[in-house]
């Protein structure tokens, strides 16, 4: 469309960004990178047709501060911020916005979990290198694939922020529920984070945390590129795509870079475990993902520029056929802990401990103390790409040796180091996601269990589902429970409801306990939100 056509919001982003565009270098630096990669896209962007992610514009503007000064990139940021969360809002009132922000959130959590492989692959490739060329290759391959993933991890915070405030806004207008009791919104502790998939950020009262990733050893200059993958094309909503092909200039002071940041928890709950997709066509394979071909996905995509999450779908999965009726079960006894939130205590005997429980032993004391050893260190000799690998590999470790981990790394100074590892831990599958926090929850470190809970939960509903009911095969009652308490307070209604597509017979009951044990206005939303869905009477 026209410039002149552009809504006010859209229109005053457009300006800025071209006058952006206008200051830097077109041939050196990040900008360089997104022009080389998606050329199409950031035409998209100048023209007002496409909103660049967040992490775009920010990249930018490091690049500003090699030209013109930090000071200069600083002084930029809050109308850049402020800008882009009016192009935003403009964006997100246009009709279908809501369903074109979940299609997009679908493929960019697919996105995510590559992204995540691929560095999986590469770590261990990099710990047995035989040679030190093939280390410095693997080492820079290692900090794109690191990039790739905070990238996506940011856009898909940002997208989660945005279909929650539309459905937040959508629940607000929706007329009461039939007995009077349903008041719909959206719990305190529901994620409001920033920086996905297209230039979103929350509303203006909120902070801007664009990096939700705490990834080590990501490139910090534009030297050395290590091609990955080629342009994308432009498409609706998306943007250029994350760098893969150089380095951008290092971060600057009120400007977060691509490097380790520490961030709220609650953005930290778009870290998610999603099947992995292949490829894009339209994208060379690198060097290194050609090893390892990924089966197909079950649902056919068009595949848009995979980065951009402007793909959708080529049909959604219809919904399981709905119950009879929604059995009503008896109270569980509400689990103690910070997770709970203060959940109403009630009477009953206490559960008993899971029966794949695994003892401490004397090899995981012994290989706690070897790790805590080598990272201190690797810090001490500033080795922090090989320190973050060793991270990346204990996040692997079995679920007895986190409260371990916890006690070792806090002694030795390491708190940040945990605080990785945690971030690292929310990718693990679910089952091994829950048990690494109810180890951590048993051995008194409630506050931990919670956050690797609230940050791995925001991954596909289904998946979380089937977990569910691995767990209640396995009488893990008490796992089970914090992972759907997790689920209905992290999660929309509308997305925590399709947690029970896989067996509505069985994880409706659930769901709806999970829900009551955090308030009876919680149980109402997710009641309704079955009940849309065709999964309860």
């Amino acid at each position: 469309m026209a410039t002149e056509q552009l809504p006010d919001g859209v229109r005053e982003f457009t300006d800025h960004l071209r006058g952006l565009l206008a200051r830097l270098d077109r041939y050196t630096g990040w900008c360089l990178v997104f022009w080389q990669r998606d050329p199409d896209g950031m035409r998209a962007c100048a023209e007002g047709r496409e909103l660049p992610p967040w992490d775009v514009v920010e990249s930018l503007l490091q690049d500003l501060a090699a030209v013109h000064g930090p000071a200069a990139a600083e002084a930029e940021l809050p109308r850049a911020r402020l800008l882009h969360a009016g192009a935003t809002a403009a964006y997100d009132a246009r009709p279908g916005a809501r369903q074109a922000l979940r299609d997009r959130l679908d493929v960019m959590l697919r996105e995510q979990r590559y992204a995540a492989d691929r560095r999986a692959d590469l770590t261990h490739r990099l710990a047995s290198a035989a040679g030190q060329e093939d280390a410095d290759v693997l080492a820079a391959d290692l900090a794109w694939a690191e990039d790739d993933h905070r990238r996506a991890t940011a856009r898909c915070a940002e997208l989660t922020a945005r279909v929650n405030a539309l459905d937040a806004a959508t629940q607000g207008a929706a007329s009461p529920h039939p007995q009077g009791r349903y008041t719909p919104r959206l719990t305190p502790d529901t994620p409001t984070p920033s920086g996905p998939d297209g230039p979103h950020t929350p509303p203006a009262t909120q902070s801007h945390d664009p990096s939700p990733s705490p990834a080590t050893g990501v490139p910090s200059s534009p030297k050395h590129r290590h091609p990955v993958g080629g342009p994308h094309p432009a498409r609706e909503g998306g943007g250029p795509g994350p760098a893969r092909e150089g380095r951008g200039p290092g971060p600057v002071r009120g400007i977060r870079g691509p490097g380790p940041d520490p961030i709220p928890p609650e953005l930290r709950a778009a870290q998610q475990h999603v099947p992995a997709p292949p490829p894009s066509s339209q994208t060379a394979p690198s060097p290194s993902s050609a090893e390892n071909t990924r089966p197909a996905p079950t649902r056919k995509r068009r595949r848009g520029g995979a980065r951009f999450a402007g793909v959708e779908d080529d049909g959604a999965q219809p919904l399981v056929a709905p119950p009879a009726a929604v059995p009503e079960l008896p109270a569980v006894t509400a689990a103690r802990g910070a997770r709970f939130a203060g959940a109403a205590e009630q009477d009953g005997p206490a559960e008993p401990p899971p029966q794949e429980r695994e003892r401490i032993g004397a090899d995981d004391v012994r290989e706690v103390g070897r790790l805590v050893h080598a990272l201190t260190r690797l810090r001490r000799e500033a080795r922090d790409g090989e320190a973050h690998a060793l991270l990346n590999q204990a996040a692997y470790w079995p679920a007895v040796r986190f409260p371990l981990l916890a006690d070792a790394m806090g002694r030795a100074g390491l708190a940040a180091d945990w605080a990785t590892l945690l971030w690292e831990a929310a990718t693990l599958p679910t089952e091994r996601l829950v048990a690494a926090a109810d180890a951590l929850t048993a051995a008194g470190r409630a506050e931990d269990g919670e956050r690797i809970l609230r940050q791995g939960v925001v991954r596909p509903a289904d998946e979380i589902g089937h977990a569910a009911l691995a767990l209640a095969d396995g009488t893990r009652h008490r796992e089970l429970r914090a992972l759907l308490d997790a689920c209905v307070r992290m999660r929309t209604p509308q997305d925590a409801a399709r947690t029970a597509a896989p067996d509505p017979g069985r994880l409706v009951p659930l769901l709806l306990t999970a829900a009551r044990a955090v308030s009876e206005e919680r149980h109402w939303d997710v009641l309704h939100a079955l009940r849309v869905a065709g999964l309860a009477a």
